[in-house]
């Protein structure tokens, strides 16, 4: 959702991407689910019908219009999005200069269970948010300086 989100508005101050999908039609061919994308998208992608709505759902067909800073997550062992939808995602954000970052869990699945893996990724979220969300202050100086209060975590 979040890469449909950055094709598609501008009203965020960031995202932050959970083992999201990039391309649809790819995400089909790749998946071991096939449930979800011929229940959502009405069939298999070579169904000259589907194939529309594969398109017109693509989130990659509209990454001429992403700006939106974002932190990319995505974990080896998910199956159902598997680790090309995050690096392509991270690939498009890197090289149209969009601020991005990429946190990888090689031994987790989509859903982030081991406990260190947790701490890391909520203290990774949180920073990211806090980094693009912080509300200036004025500084204690009397000038009309304004600062921003933000956390900073390299990898």
């Amino acid at each position: 959702m979040m890469n449909w989100f950055n094709g598609h508005t501008n009203r965020f101050s960031c995202l932050v991407n959970h083992d999201g999908i990039f391309d649809t039609k790819n995400g089909y061919y790749t998946t071991e689910e096939l449930y979800f994308p011929e229940h959502e998208y009405e069939g298999v992608p070579w169904d000259p019908k589907a194939k529309e709505n594969y398109e017109r759902w693509n989130p990659a067909n509209f990454v001429q219009n992403w700006k939106t800073p974002t932190l990319v997550i995505h974990s080896n062992k998910d199956y159902r999005l598997p680790i090309t939808e995050g690096l392509s995602t991270f690939t498009v954000l890197q090289r149209k200069g969009i601020p991005s970052r990429l946190l990888y869990f090689p031994d987790e699945n989509h859903w982030v269970l081991k406990a260190a893996n947790s701490q890391r990724w909520h203290k990774e979220v949180i920073a990211w948010i806090n980094k693009w969300t912080a509300e200036p202050k004025k500084s204690d100086r009397n000038d009309d300086t304004l600062i921003f209060e933000t956390s900073q975590v390299c990898i």
